[in-house]
């Protein structure tokens, strides 16, 4: 069976010198390699191609049978690391609470702990007999959350 930690170095080695960013990276019973990498200006299909390439020049075919898979982070698929939320900052983003809730606005921060999603919101304020239409920033915890994943908006 291929190692993962093995393969993890070597794909290392090769995002130190770009600017990409790893995802994922799974290696199955079967010994199926999957490597998801992502770039603030999109992936290239080269770079998956060059990826690929790298990581076998540093396996033997001969003494470990594997599948290997590079591809980038699908556009409507859920951040899995902190980058995925920084370089979304300012861009619609849908997240879906534990409780069931969806909230749907733009990603306007992001910390340590929580990042923050300011949409437009109905707000009924004292005196007023009817709610009106506000921008409010709401800040979440990562461990509140199920997904947050970029909004893709059809017009």
């Amino acid at each position: 069976m291929i190692d993962k930690k093995a393969v993890e170095k070597v794909v290392n080695e090769w995002l130190d010198q770009t600017e990409y960013f790893l995802v994922d990276l799974a290696v199955t019973p079967d010994d199926r390699v999957q490597v998801t990498i992502d770039h603030p200006e999109g992936v290239w299909i080269e770079d998956c191609a060059e990826l690929s390439r790298h990581i076998e020049a540093h396996f033997d075919r001969e003494e470990e049978d594997y599948e290997l898979e590079v591809g980038s982070a699908g556009l409507g698929q859920p951040f899995r690391v902190r980058q995925q939320w920084e370089m979304n900052i300012g861009n619609p983003v849908e997240t879906q609470l534990k409780d069931g809730k969806k909230l749907q606005g733009e990603l306007t921060a992001v910390c340590d702990e929580t990042f923050t999603i300011t949409s437009e919101q109905k707000v009924k304020h004292e005196g007023e007999k009817r709610p009106r239409k506000e921008m409010v920033a709401t800040e979440l915890r990562y461990d509140e959350v199920v997904y947050t994943k970029y909004l893709i908006k059809m017009k």
